[in-house]
């Protein structure tokens, strides 16, 4: 099989030695080629080119915007993608089962390609790009705008900075006086939305090593699902982090909305909102328009845990 094992070298957890280790365990089995990432779109065109020229296999090693721009360069053709954990979060890497140690998660790989573990899944599109995971209208795109400002401390206090960002962002930078959006789609909709995520997995991220789980119902092989906050008062937003923290499920409510498999949607502003795919911050828009592109991408399953 002929793999491209792209890195970015700036990932949170990608180190030299790591990525040596990684190379040399895939060259055992495969013909391996390397290349590095060095700019925001760098990892899209270079996994397309790899599927243009031939290549089986296009193996990610960085975090989740990487993945992101490789699963875009790869999505409709017969190359197959492979997760290696290198960022500081690595949502889906763990959602598909795979270890959080990028070492262990080669292995997984080896076993699976192996095995010819590899599935189509289907992948949600918004604005021209797909996302493997969620894509986040309002309040945590301004939040992964913050982090962002700060990226060089990303590297180095990944979790503690989202949580300082969320309540800096909450308290100064993310106005929650009134609804900021409306959701539309064929199950019906909401008009006072304050914050917005749609999601083709769960769950929607991970602290530590606990799961936050929005919509259980988000699989890779179902429609995307929509979870609406219809306010953000402290009262509200305490006792969903308490819910979430517990694990307990959420349900419709006065306070939240909640719709599955769903194969299109809206989401409009009453005026410009920001929002976020698979963790990547890509700015402020009136409205945006989701669809479920069913088996649009190739990828590689891990066959254990």
């Amino acid at each position: 099989m002929r793999i491209l094992l792209l890195v970015n070298g700036s990932a949170s957890s990608v180190t030299a030695r790591t990525r040596v280790l990684i190379q040399a365990a895939l060259a055992e089995h495969h013909d391996v080629e390397l290349a590095m990432t060095s700019r925001r779109g760098h990892a899209s065109r270079l996994a397309r080119g790899a599927a243009a020229t031939g290549t089986d296999l296009v193996a990610v090693l960085g975090g989740d915007g990487t993945l992101n721009e490789a699963a875009n360069g790869l999505a409709g053709t017969e190359c197959a993608l492979a997760a290696l954990p290198g960022g500081s979060t690595n949502v889906f890497a763990r959602t598909i089962g795979l270890a959080d140690d990028p070492l262990e998660a080669t292995k997984q790989i080896i076993t699976a390609t192996a095995s010819n573990s590899i599935e189509p899944i289907g992948l949600g599109e918004v604005a021209g790009r797909h996302f493997l995971f969620h894509c986040g209208n309002g309040f945590d795109a301004a939040v992964v705008q913050q982090v962002e400002r700060r990226s060089a401390l990303k590297r180095y206090a990944g979790h503690p900075l989202f949580l300082w960002a969320g309540v800096d962002t909450w308290l100064r930078h993310y106005d929650h006086s009134a609804p900021r959006m409306k959701v539309r789609h064929s199950l019906g909709g909401v008009d006072d939305s304050y914050f917005t995520i749609v999601l083709n997995t769960d769950p929607y991220t991970y602290l530590g090593s606990r799961p936050l789980s929005l919509a259980p119902s988000a699989t890779l092989d179902s429609g995307l699902s929509v979870v609406a906050l219809r306010t953000m008062s402290l009262g509200t937003m305490a006792n969903l982090l308490k819910d979430l923290f517990r694990g307990e499920p959420l349900e419709n409510s006065d306070d939240l909305h909640i719709a599955n498999d769903i194969r299109e949607l809206s989401v409009t502003g009453y005026k410009p909102f920001p929002y976020q795919l698979d963790g990547d911050y890509l700015g402020s828009v009136k409205e945006l328009n989701f669809k479920w592109c069913p088996g649009a991408l190739r990828l590689v399953m891990p066959t254990e845990s």
